[in-house]
């Protein structure tokens, strides 16, 4: 037998030759993976693990850790170039991909930048001493190193290797060791950590420290141990050949050996593979001819090599010392970029205090709604049209339900299920948004037709008719849905965004995902819909702002309906804004559009039936009595003021005019007070149809003889001028004195003079206190006497109290 060999292009060559000489060769230091070539080195053997010996190691350690995806950094020289052929045909046959292969020659920072440009975390390098700083300066350029990244490199360097190489690298020491720090390095356990007993009766520290012990101040060698092992490989190979031949038979022995007897160069062949002992190395195996050995795993730590495992060939087993391993994570690092999608949701206690809010809000409309119908033939709902009232409230409720909706998301419910609400809450919303606003816009709408439009023609606006322009805000709400689900229906779309790092500290990144309703045109949807609802808008603060002014029994709550108006038109106008602009913060979108709802539907509510409430509560008539009490006390006030108007019109040329204009102003609002007041008789009167026998059709005839005074406000330029003339040339005549001359000269100013007005109310208004009064249940007819003389003054003449309230509100 030949033993010995230790540098790779010599051992080569002798194991080559030896096969034509018969001779089975020991080698205890060459680990070049060539030699592992059986049909090229048949009887060639090694007691040191070759360097490929490493990568079942390596793939061990890529197991323990889940490390599916790897790149290898190579050398350019036959010795790495073997290694990493070997290690690529191991990975592939366990399912682990190498992503990236790069090598280099003399500078491998471009193929650091590849395996940084393709996301390897985990590499796997093939180099020497010298291109090992020069690697690691080049990830410390590039941050390839710390918590995201491992290196996995040779580990058979010499101590402190990085300090022979520092100076030829541009690199500054404490820059090399941080990309340094935590580097796994990979090689054969020169002794056996083991304290069992080993074939030669030492354990391996026994033999450690003898070996010490002789060689003296000599430098050691880490292939001491497996010198020593080969010398009990080739004594237990000749003692088991010896034993065979004796067995077999008497004619033959060892020393009859030549190096033409094939016969009995197998037998040493044969039990050279049987060899099986515990040595200071550790289990003495081949397999093949290579040494089944044992694989270190040493990690930098502050500038020292520490061993945190170990794999066992034999057994195939590893040992990993996780209490000496250490990462610069809070975890091991990941073998790539792990992109962990989180679904960006609606807090939990900001969707339950929202919720309780709402809540909160839905008992109050159906509180409010109670009272509403309870109350519903109470004079003072009655005159607020409770069927408005009613749909108020539901449109509010809607408004509330719509706010559990949109806090739902993927968090709740699945993802079809948000689909289908992404459908169901716009429609609710939308629906109640118009049940509750066109509500308010019909019951503004009436106060204006009244109040603002003195030259229409008086008739009664009944609930019926706005409760048709509420049908047909939602018929236009329900076409544009119907449309919308039919030719483009909602879906649910996922918006990704940039990834941001792990709030934990944990080695993945966090792409925030956003769930979102919306559909092919939806531009166009939302464009159709916020104008038709921003018109409305416009139109109903229009409204709300024509009618600030008016205050009126038979519509009690015309200014708190527009202060609602005003108040939804402005919080929708806001809340759209800021919901578009946080659409990608859902806590904080959602926070508004429901304080928003919250905020609108709360306060309508209040300002509608708060008031009700409190009136309701305290005085129940003061709704449609004080303002008649008011109106009639200040009404010899207002004649006063009349006179005084036009004798200063007659005193001052210069403010003709402007005084005829306010005049003018003054005299339409008390015919639009005496029309309302005149339509709510006629209300009541149709509220008791078994009463309207009593009622005579010429007393609807004086009713409209009252609205003649128009022909005195409505008159033209020309008209103005000829009362001006009039007024200049004849003072006011005395209440009850008579002109024939003129009567007879200008019937129309005759007719439409002061005199004959009030000559005209003083006669027709007690007649219409006798014919209405009975019917709805006033003073009896005998309180006071029709026959009033018509030249009696109306500051002199005396009517009982009653008789005066009840004439000023008709």
């Amino acid at each position: 037998m030949v033993f010995g060999g230790v540098c790779a292009t010599v051992t080569s060559i002798i194991a080559e030759s030896l096969k034509g000489w018969n001779l089975v060769q020991l080698s205890f230091a060459a680990t070049t993976p060539e030699l592992a070539d059986k049909k090229k080195y048949p009887y060639f053997f090694r007691t040191v693990p070759s360097d490929n010996a490493v990568n079942p190691a390596i793939l061990k350690l890529l197991k323990y850790y889940h490390w599916k995806r790897v790149g290898t950094l190579t050398q350019d020289l036959p010795r790495f170039s073997e290694v990493r052929n070997d290690l690529t045909g191991v990975l592939y046959g366990e399912d682990i991909e190498i992503s990236d292969t790069e090598s280099f020659s003399d500078d491998p920072c471009t193929s650091v930048k590849k395996l940084k440009g393709n996301d390897v975390r985990i590499i796997l390098g093939q180099f020497d001493e010298e291109m090992a700083v020069k690697v690691f300066c080049c990830a410390y350029d590039e941050e390839m190193y710390g918590s995201k990244y491992l290196w996995i490199i040779p580990g058979w360097y010499e101590n402190l290797w990085w300090e022979s190489w520092i100076n030829s690298s541009q690199c500054l020491s404490k820059n090399l060791l941080a990309a340094m720090e935590g580097y796994i390095g990979v090689d054969f356990e020169p002794l056996s950590s083991k304290t069992s007993k080993t074939i030669s009766g030492r354990t391996p520290q026994q033999y450690e420290k003898e070996y010490n012990a002789k060689r003296g101040d000599g430098q050691s060698s880490k292939f001491h141990g497996y010198a020593y092992d080969g010398i009990w490989v080739i004594a237990k190979t000749l003692q088991r050949a010896m034993k065979y031949l004796n067995a077999t038979t008497k004619h033959q022995k060892i020393e009859d050996f030549n190096y033409t007897n094939h016969k009995l160069g197998k037998i040493f062949l044969d039990a050279m593979n049987e060899t099986n002992f515990f040595g200071v190395t550790g289990q003495v195996v081949f397999r093949n001819g290579e040494r089944m050995g044992t694989i270190k795993f040493t990690q930098f730590q502050e500038r020292k090599e520490v061993k945190v495992g170990e794999y066992n060939a034999v057994a195939d087993t590893l040992e990993i010392n996780n209490s000496v391993i250490r990462f610069q994570g809070i975890e091991p690092p990941k073998d790539k970029t792990i992109i962990q999608e989180e679904l960006r949701k609606i807090s939990l206690p900001l969707y339950s205090i929202l919720s309780a809010l709402t809540i909160l809000g839905m008992i109050m409309a159906s509180a409010f709604l109670f009272f509403n119908i309870k109350n519903r033939n109470q004079k003072l709902i009655k005159m607020s049209s409770p069927y408005m009232n009613n749909l108020i409230i539901l449109g509010g409720m809607l408004s509330y339900a719509s706010i559990f909706l949109f806090g739902l998301d993927g968090s709740f419910v699945s993802e079809k299920t948000f689909e289908t609400l992404c459908t169901v809450r716009t429609w609710i919303l939308t629906v109640g948004y118009t049940t509750a606003f066109g509500a308010m816009f019909a019951k503004t709408w009436r106060v204006h037709a009244i109040f603002k439009n003195v030259k229409m023609k008086k008739k009664i606006i009944k609930d019926q008719k706005l409760l048709v322009i509420v049908g047909g805000m939602l018929l236009i709400d329900l076409c544009i849905l119907i449309c919308w689900q039919v030719v483009d229906p909602l879906r649910r779309t996922v918006e990704k965004y940039n990834m941001e790092p792990d709030p934990a500290g944990r080695d993945i990144s966090i792409r925030p995902i956003l769930e979102h309703c919306e559909n092919t045109h939806m531009t166009i949807w939302l464009g159709i819909v916020y104008a038709y609802k921003g018109l409305l808008m416009l139109f109903g603060c229009f409204l709300a702002w024509e009618t600030r002014n008016v205050s009126i029994p038979a519509l009690n709550d015309s200014k708190y309906i527009g202060m609602s108006v005003y108040n939804v038109g402005i919080m929708c106008i806001i809340g759209a804004a800021v919901s578009f602009l946080t659409r990608d913060q859902p806590n904080v979108q959602f926070c508004i559009v429901a304080l928003v709802i919250i905020f609108c539907s709360t306060i309508t509510l209040c300002l509608v039936f708060v008031p009700k409430l409190i009136t309701l509560r305290t005085n129940p008539d003061a709704a449609t009595q004080n303002r008649r009490f008011q109106f009639t006390q200040n009404q010899k006030k207002e004649d006063s003021k009349t006179s005084t108007s036009v004798t200063s019109v007659n005193q001052a040329s210069t403010s003709r005019l402007e005084g005829l204009q306010s005049e003018n102003h003054r005299l339409r609002m008390k015919i639009t007070e005496l029309d309302k007041d005149l339509e709510e008789v006629t209300m009541q009167l149709q509220d008791t149809p078994e009463k309207t026998t009593y009622i005579k059709q010429n007393h609807y005839q004086d009713l409209n003889d009252i609205l003649s005074i128009r022909n005195f406000t409505d008159s033209k330029d020309g008209e103005k001028a000829i009362l001006k003339n009039h007024l200049d040339q004849n003072p006011p005549a005395q209440w009850g004195s008579s002109d024939p001359c003129r009567t007879s000269k200008d019937p129309i100013e005759d007719i439409n003079s002061p005199e004959h007005i009030q000559r005209r109310l003083s006669l027709q208004l007690p007649i219409l206190h006798h014919a209405y009064l009975p019917s709805i249940g006033g003073v009896d007819a005998s309180c006071a006497s029709p026959c009033v003389s018509p030249s009696a003054s109306p500051r002199h003449r005396h009517v009982p109290p009653s008789f005066r309230v009840m004439v000023s509100g008709l």
